[in-house]
């Protein structure tokens, strides 16, 4: 497979292979990954392969992608715990250490892809969840995240494989 490289930076700018939108980053802006902590709101800077994709299914139809696809259910969540032996991974709601719900009310994870941030190792406190997810409409900023409109995620999902990076740049 060909490798393929998607770029976020810190003024707002997506851009890929026949696609240039607007994108909504870390509310902490961008900070280089071995500075990145967890909590502080920075988009971490890097190229960050895309892992997998999860989706609501009962807002969405499967995307149609390269990339491995999970359905959400109300059970899932992602653990932010940083002393916790599952940091920085995905677990089952209820749970007892500090989490994210993965199944919002809102639509911004309508689409959320896995980028492989800070996963192998898992280093304590070097941040977690860092996804590629769908922006609010005003196009506020994220707790580090990159999020674009739906429609332009849905664009990049349609050429995304296991071979899918995106970059993030100051």
């Amino acid at each position: 497979m060909t490798t393929l490289l998607f770029t976020a930076t810190a003024q707002g700018k997506f851009s890929g292979p026949g696609l240039t939108c607007r994108c909504a980053m870390g509310k902490g802006g961008v900070l280089q990954a071995r500075l990145k902590r967890e909590g502080d709101g920075a988009s971490p800077q890097g190229r960050w392969r895309m892992k997998r994709v999860f989706y609501r299914q009962d807002r969405l139809r499967r995307p149609d992608t390269g990339l491995p696809v999970v359905p959400l259910t109300e059970r899932d969540g992602w653990c932010d715990a940083a002393d916790h032996p599952l940091y920085n991974r995905p677990v089952t709601i209820p749970f007892s250490a500090s989490h994210e719900t993965l199944w919002r009310d809102d639509h911004v994870y309508d689409l959320i892809v896995e980028l492989a941030h800070n996963d192998d190792p898992v280093v304590p406190n070097f941040g977690s969840a860092i996804f590629f997810h769908i922006a609010h409409d005003d196009f506020r900023t994220t707790q580090g995240c990159v999020a674009v409109q739906k429609t332009d995620m849905l664009e990049v999902l349609k050429q995304a494989s296991d071979e899918t990076w995106l970059e993030i740049r100051f």
